[in-house]
């Protein structure tokens, strides 16, 4: 009867580890992209290889499943969607959010191949005054919407925010072109882009949004509803 019992402890316990989401990024997953699916539409990012801290954390979070029933919980038109504060799962509506995560950090990784042109997707962050190492949060990320620019506004740009220092000139061009959001260049970190579904972020970033304690959040949630790993189609 002992053995019996523990043999069906055994099996219960496989099970449970069975149904755990598999954490561990192997190097397969590296090459695959991530499908948001929204309540809004389908988002397909490609992480970069040249940020493998923020790949790894990142596909590390989708194959826990971290990212399902999260809200998009910051939008802001003509700039960015943010989502990645696991507090967003339950809230109620009106209520703040933006400072939850996982307990961690992840180093910056700011590499020149990788900028803000729209569709790219970086790391939010505490502001320099706490964080002068410009450390990204562990889990909340932001995908770039943006606007296009002029030479003239990326010259004060330049001026103003960036203390002097120029945009090289094929990234003024795509700015001018594409759009993006230029001044956060080397102070958040990118690691990735969307590759199909622009249109859909476009959607979300329109999206009317609260004046009151919860600024910018959606008044209708906007929620991931799954983050899983897919084959990577040739583009």
């Amino acid at each position: 009867m002992k053995y019996l019992y523990f043999l069906y402890a055994l099996l219960t316990l496989s099970q449970m580890i069975g149904a755990q989401p598999d954490s561990i990024v192997r190097k397969k997953d590296r090459k695959k992209d991530v499908l948001l699916k929204t309540s809004m539409g389908e988002i397909i990012i490609r992480l970069s290889d040249s940020t493998p801290l923020h790949r790894d954390n990142f596909l590390k979070l989708v194959k826990q499943k971290f990212y399902d029933s999260i809200l998009f919980h910051r939008v802001i038109k003509d700039f960015m969607i943010q989502a990645g504060d696991p507090n967003s799962k339950r809230a109620k509506p009106g209520e703040p959010l933006g400072s939850g995560g996982p307990g961690y950090t992840i180093p910056a990784e700011f590499v020149a191949s990788l900028f803000h042109k729209k569709g790219a997707v970086a790391a939010a962050r505490l502001g320099d005054p706490v964080n002068p190492e410009k450390a990204s949060s562990g889990s909340q990320f932001y995908i770039v919407q943006g606007r296009k620019f002029t030479d003239e506004e990326l010259n004060q740009l330049e001026a103003n925010r960036l203390n002097g220092r120029k945009i090289p000139s094929p990234r003024r061009e795509i700015y001018k072109t594409l759009g993006g959001a230029p001044h956060l260049d080397d102070s958040y970190t990118v690691f990735g882009e969307v590759i199909q579904g622009l249109e859909v972020v476009d959607k979300i970033a329109s999206s009317p949004t609260s004046k009151g304690t919860d600024r910018d959040r959606p008044l209708e949630d906007i929620r991931i509803l799954s983050a899983t790993l897919i084959k990577r189609k040739k583009r």
